[in-house]
């Protein structure tokens, strides 16, 4: 049988196994995703060591960057964002790194924006995730600020974001996991009355499907997407990439 699965930390309400193993059974696929809950990412080699029939792996938080060492090659967007979601093994041996989340979180963007207007963004937080969702927006040519807790010296800092600022900025990405469960009364601190009409807000959490964020921005008229639509995208994207032989 072959086997699949998700590297992470905390696990126990990933949306991963469950997507996939529905996938395989409709497929008829001899085919099993299980979640790989790591303490420290040292013990990837040893996991690996156990499990030799592994055909593919993805990679959460917190070690989409901490990953990088333990792979033999990246592919150019993995090397571009500086962090991998996904893991595909080499006919050679090897273990090449992707990044599925930049592709994702665009396919979820154009479900929120759709053909609207020309805008700048806010990017909240700063690791493996806003790397992929920086990248994504220079691919879209899509102005964007990082906001974080630590800012570098051209970062934000959440006191930056006055409703002055945000009213420049229509679009608000949460890639932090404030609101995830089972932590639901958590939201990024932004001056939510503020944000208006002409805003977009998309959270990359998707449990609960309206996290405090997105349900803030709502009362106030926003338009909000939760991150299920990117997730099943950078499945799917896995899934390609797991099933080709050849690396474009």
């Amino acid at each position: 049988m072959q086997l699949y699965g998700l590297l992470g930390k905390s696990l126990q309400h990933s949306f991963s196994p469950n997507y996939f193993n529905q996938k395989f059974e409709k497929a008829g696929l001899a085919a099993e995703y299980k979640a790989f809950p790591l303490d420290q990412i040292e013990a990837l080699p040893n996991l690996l060591a156990q499990y030799p029939n592994l055909q593919g792996l993805n990679v959460t938080i917190p070690y989409k960057q901490a990953v990088v060492p333990y792979l033999s090659v990246l592919a150019p967007t993995a090397v571009a964002v500086g962090a991998v979601n996904c893991i595909q093994f080499l006919p050679n041996g090897q273990l090449m790194g992707h990044n599925t989340d930049v592709m994702g979180f665009r396919l979820g963007l154009q479900e929120l924006l759709g053909e609207g207007p020309a805008l700048q963004a806010l990017v909240l937080g700063h690791g493996g995730a806003a790397r992929a969702v920086a990248h994504a927006l220079e691919l879209e040519e899509i102005p964007y600020k990082v906001v974080s807790r630590t800012p570098e010296r051209w970062q934000l800092s959440y006191s930056d974001l006055s409703p002055e600022l945000l009213a420049d900025y229509q679009l608000i990405v949460n890639t932090t996991p404030l609101g995830m469960y089972p932590n639901i009364d958590q939201a990024p601190s932004l001056p939510y009355e503020a944000i208006g009409p002409n805003h977009y807000l998309y959270d990359l959490v998707y449990n609960p499907a309206q996290t405090l964020f997105l349900q803030k921005g709502a009362e106030q008229g926003a338009k909000t997407l939760n991150g299920l639509p990117m997730l099943i995208g950078q499945a799917e994207k896995s899934w390609e990439i797991w099933n080709r032989d050849v690396v474009s």
